[in-house]
C-alpha cells in the first residue's frame, strides 16, 4: 500500500493544502488553544513556537509499538514545544522550555533530508512527535522530501489535543494516527494539563482520525502501514479515567480500535510537587484498566507490562539533543 500523500503530491494536492495550512499561521488557530499569534512574524502564543520548524531528537526508535517500530525502528522527528502544560510530562526537557524551541530550530531543506536520511537507514515509517502545532510546518518538510525519494507511511503521534479543522487538511495525508486519549474529565485536564476542553477536543478529533484512516492494517511482516492507533496512559489514582475512556473508545469509535494501553506512569517535570501524581501506579490499579479492556470487548493492541523498561522514558540531555534549560 503506497502512502496517501505521494498521491496528493503529484496531483498538486498535498502543495494546496500547505498553503492553506500556512495562511492560517496568520492568525494561528491549528490547535484548540485558538491563539491567533502571527506565527509568520513569530509572535509567541501558548506553544511558544515560531515559524520555523524546532526539532530535538531525529533517530531510529525501537520504543514504540510492535507494528511501529518492527525490526528497524520507527523514524521518529521529536518537535519541541507543546500546546499542553502537563504537570507529569516525560518529554518536558524538550516540551516545557523555550530555549529547546530556539534552539531546535531547522530550515525545511534539512529536515526534509533527515527525513530521507531515516528511510535511508531502513526505518518502517516516519513518526511525528508532538507534531499539533507545527503541522504546516510538517507538511512542507514532507512535500519537500518527496522529490528526494521520500515514500515511507507517515506517523501522526500527537497528545491528542487536536483541533478537527487542521485534521481534516491532513485527511489522505497520514497514514497512521497514534494519538493520547488522556482525561475522561474537565476538571482533571484543567489541573493536570492546563486543557480544561481536553476531553471533548480529543474525542473529537480521535472520530475525526479513525474516520480518515479506520482499522489499523499492517503488511505481511506485521508492519503498520494505516490506520489508527490509541494510546491510553494509566495515571495514579484515577486520575486518567480509565473506565469511561476505555468504554467510551468502544461504544463511540469501534469495538474494534486499536488500543495501546500504558503502564509506564511515574513521576516527572512538576508531578512530585502535585500529591495525587506523585507516585507509579499500582498492580491493581492497572489490572482495574486492563479488566476494562476485556469487559467493553476492546480485543486489538497490547498491554504495557507493569516493569516497563528506561527506554520508554526519553532523556533528551542524556541523548544529545540541543535542549538546554531555561
Amino acid at each position: 500500500m503506497a502512502a496517501g500523500y505521494l498521491a496528493l503530491y503529484r496531483s498538486g494536492e498535498l502543495e494546496r493544502r500547505l498553503k492553506r495550512l500556512e495562511s492560517r499561521l496568520v492568525a494561528c488557530d491549528l490547535c484548540p488553544r485558538e491563539c491567533r499569534v502571527n506565527r509568520l512574524e513569530s509572535e509567541p502564543g501558548f506553544c511558544r513556537a515560531g515559524y520555523l520548524p524546532s526539532v530535538a531528537s531525529v533517530c531510529a526508535h525501537h520504543g514504540e509499538e510492535p507494528v511501529l517500530s518492527g525490526t528497524r525502528g520507527s523514524g521518529t522527528v521529536f518537535f519541541s514545544g507543546c500546546n499542553m502544560r502537563c504537570l507529569y510530562c516525560q518529554n518536558h526537557q524538550i516540551s516545557q522550555g523555550r530555549a529547546s524551541l530556539k534552539n531546535g530550530e531547522m530550515d525545511f531543506d534539512s529536515l526534509a533530508e533527515k527525513l530521507f536520511r531515516l528511510q535511508e537507514e531502513g526505518c518502517h515509517n516516519i513518526n511525528f512527535v508532538s507534531p499539533t502545532h507545527f503541522v504546516p510546518q510538517m507538511v512542507r518538510a514532507v512535500l519537500t522530501a518527496v522529490p528526494l525519494g521520500l515514500r515511507l507511511p507517515l506517523v501522526y503521534n500527537s497528545g491528542g489535543y487536536d483541533s478537527v479543522s487542521t485534521l481534516k487538511e491532513l485527511d489522505g495525508i497520514i497514514d497512521i494516527y497514534l494519538p493520547d486519549l488522556r482525561y475522561a474529565e474537565e476538571v482533571t485536564a484543567r489541573k493536570l494539563s492546563q486543557a480544561p476542553d481536553y476531553p471533548v477536543r480529543a474525542r473529537a478529533a480521535i472520530k475525526e482520525m479513525f474516520r480518515q484512516v479506520g482499522d489499523l492494517k499492517v503488511d505481511e511482516n506485521g508492519i503498520a502501514v494505516r490506520g489508527l492507533v490509541v494510546r491510553h496512559l494509566v495515571l495514579p489514582n484515577g486520575l486518567a479515567g480509565s473506565r469511561e475512556s476505555l468504554e467510551w473508545l468502544a461504544r463511540e469509535v469501534s469495538p474494534t480500535v486499536t488500543v495501546s494501553l500504558m503502564s509506564q506512569y511515574r513521576p516527572a517535570h512538576r508531578a512530585f510537587g502535585y500529591p495525587l501524581l506523585s507516585r507509579q501506579i499500582s498492580l491493581e490499579e492497572y489490572h482495574e484498566a486492563t479488566g476494562c479492556l476485556e469487559e467493553f470487548g476492546i480485543t486489538n493492541g497490547w498491554v504495557q507490562e507493569m516493569s516497563s523498561p528506561e527506554s520508554y522514558w526519553p532523556d533528551f540531555e542524556r541523548d544529545g539533543s540541543p535542549f538546554v534549560p531555561d
